[in-house]
């Protein structure tokens, strides 16, 4: 298996190296998306896991509408988002390029404020 672009496009999932590139492209063909970036959110047990940050074009999708999209393209489980943002823009640089680095911190944090309201 060969692994195309960039480094930062991948997520280190229970050791296999996943890479986000096709399932964006494919959730860029679906009717409810407008953008789509997916990331790698940290994980205790899998190292990382996969989120997708959704601009919606309407009424927002839910996470299982994506992934039944996703299951219908035939797409591994393992390739599958396992949370679902919905924002209202995703932060680009000047020439347009999404900025996933602010988007894997964003989901960072998101996170341990969640560990921290439940400990």
């Amino acid at each position: 298996m060969s692994i195309r672009g960039r480094k930062k496009d991948i997520v280190l999932r229970g050791g296999e190296n996943i890479p986000v590139t096709e399932v964006e492209d494919l959730l860029h063909r679906h009717p409810r998306v407008g953008e789509v970036a997916i990331v790698a959110m940290p994980d205790p047990v899998m190292v990382e896991r996969a989120c997708a940050y959704v601009v919606p074009d309407g009424v927002a999708p839910t996470l299982a509408e994506l992934t039944d999209f996703l299951r219908e393209h035939r797409i591994a489980p393992q390739k599958l988002p396992e949370r679902l943002e919905i924002v209202e823009e995703l932060p680009k640089t000047q020439s347009g390029k999404v900025q996933k680095f602010r988007l894997r911190e964003a989901i960072r944090r998101t996170i341990a404020e969640e560990t921290s309201a439940t400990a």
